[in-house]
């Protein structure tokens, strides 16, 4: 459907106005609710963590607008908030206030949203985002606060068609982080990149949960194209903003759509647009006119009179600035840069925080890296078999995990998955050490050299056709004789056997 759209456009439209080239310009609004148990203003449960809780059952007084109600400021979500304005390398405000935003919709029962307008929390911000010629730098406008607006069904559940909408007003009153970028995007492809890296921070930090398909990260790119004619004349579209994208791929498609659309409409008009607020039809990959857009005096903002300011002293930023660790990007670039891991397997773990935490615990209890990194995918398995969280809940220490990785090191149990797997799966079970599980299951083996060498003597005073079939170069032989070496011989270790049959044939 994309692809012939833009291939009709290309051919049909291409002679009306001439378009020698352009550059995409990219700004994202990004919106986040945080894992907090109460709501923004008023200590209801908050739907981002009760998502399947009956509509409308997370409401009180306060969410439905009620005379007499008044708002306090829940503190954790303001404290997440600066934990993300911290990620994304953004000023915070040591002083700043509430604002009531004014509008009028079925979904917002007060009248009016608080929000943040000229003071905001977090604010210019610099994010470096891995792409595929370098890295792009994302600068960040600002990230404020505010609560969320409730949800307009336009079926009722279960798919039946209803005459009008309902409303379920459990997300409403939600913390919302909105985080603004300035535009320096080019493309679908860089903003799905820098949406997917935001959706690691805010897990990594643990301030949000970051499901898209309950809605826990909600898209509006803002779009426009500058145009050089044939003459070296630049046009600028009008700048359109795509609502409510809940998927990386509807981001992507969205933004490169949007662009072939406001390129199309300039060759065939010479049309710029107006500043607009357009949706997303997944179902046909268009994009389509909703309104046109709202300035900030459209709102009437004034501070809310309900709230006092908020005053962040060095002491809470700097207990705050200690809960942020490294993040996952710089995570992974030490984790392959420095510690040699592949980029496959230093993503998951970096991308985890739990999971990576554990790891770096591993590590610091004098585990090997590589052979640690191996173990780690063997305690993911371990842990989803038991429906565990992930490997910290299966009640092992990290110490453990490096015992377990220390014998494969040194070649006191084989280097085999299979292995390991049965000593951790031990040493979970009894809490006991990895020397301990590896010598009960008869696992431990010998490297020394003493009765490797004569076990192998014995091999060859024994079976003649086999090494000469050895020292002609047969590979298979080789392997036959290193069987029948740990079979004479009970725990000796296989890859020290086979350093010295070939040290003593001089292969």
């Amino acid at each position: 459907m994309f692809i012939s759209f833009v291939n009709r456009c290309t051919i049909a439209h291409m002679s009306q106005r001439t378009v020698a080239s352009y550059k995409v310009l990219v700004g994202m609004e990004i919106h986040v609710q945080l894992a907090t148990q109460t709501k923004m203003f008023t200590g209801c449960a908050n739907a981002a963590t009760n998502f399947k809780a009956e509509p409308n059952s997370l409401v009180d007084a306060q969410v439905l607008g009620l005379p007499g109600t008044l708002p306090v400021m829940n503190r954790l979500a303001v404290e997440y908030s600066i934990k993300v304005g911290l990620a994304l390398g953004c000023k915070i405000a040591r002083h700043t206030k509430w604002d009531r935003k004014n509008y009028f919709y079925p979904d917002l029962p007060k009248g009016y949203q608080i929000s943040q307008y000229d003071m905001p929390l977090c604010e210019e911000g610099v994010f470096e985002l891995a792409i595929k010629d370098g890295v792009r730098t994302v600068r960040i406008r600002r990230a404020h606060l505010e609560e969320d607006a409730g949800k307009l069904l336009h079926e009722a559940p279960g798919g039946f068609a209803i005459d009008g909408s309902i409303i379920d007003l459990n997300r409403a009153g939600t913390p919302l982080l909105e985080i603004v970028t300035e535009p320096d995007l080019i493309n679908g492809a860089e903003a799905a990149a820098f949406g997917q890296e935001l959706q690691k921070i805010v897990q990594f930090l643990g301030v949000s949960e970051g499901q898209m398909q309950m809605g826990h990260m909600r898209f509006e790119p803002n779009i426009n194209v500058h145009i050089t004619d044939g003459e070296g004349r630049v046009h600028k579209t009008a700048i359109t903003e795509v609502k409510n994208l809940n998927s990386f791929n509807a981001l992507h498609l969205a933004i490169d759509y949007e662009v072939q659309r406001q390129l199309q409409q300039f060759r065939e008009t010479g049309d710029l647009g107006r500043k607009s607020t357009y949706g997303w039809d997944d179902t046909t990959g268009r994009t389509f006119h909703q309104r046109d857009k709202e300035e900030a005096h459209d709102y009437r903002y004034f501070p809310d009179p309900d709230l006092v300011v908020v005053e962040v002293d060095d002491a809470w930023l700097a207990s705050i600035k200690s809960q942020v660790s490294e993040l996952p990007a710089a995570r992974m670039r030490r984790y392959t840069q420095t510690l040699g891991l592949k980029p496959a397997d230093a993503a998951i773990l970096a991308g985890d925080r739990l999971t990576g935490d554990f790891f770096e615990a591993v590590l610091a209890a004098g585990a090997p890296p590589v052979r640690a990194c191996g173990l780690m995918e063997t305690l993911r398995e371990i842990a989803r078999e038991q429906n565990a969280a992930g490997p910290g809940e299966l009640g092992v220490a990290p110490a453990r995990i490096a015992e377990v990785a220390v014998l494969v090191q040194g070649n006191q149990i084989a280097a085999s998955k299979e292995i390991a797997r049965k000593i951790i799966e031990l040493v979970v079970a009894k809490n006991c050490s990895a020397n301990e599980a590896a010598e009960s299951l008869g696992l431990l083996q010998s490297s020394d050299t003493g009765p490797i060498d004569a076990a192998i003597d014995a091999l060859f005073a024994a079976n003649p056709p086999a090494l000469a079939d050895y020292k002609a170069g047969k590979k298979a032989a080789r392997g036959a004789l290193i069987g029948m070496v740990m079979k004479n011989g009970k725990g000796l270790n296989a890859k020290v056997i086979g350093e010295r049959l070939d040290a003593r044939l001089g292969m």
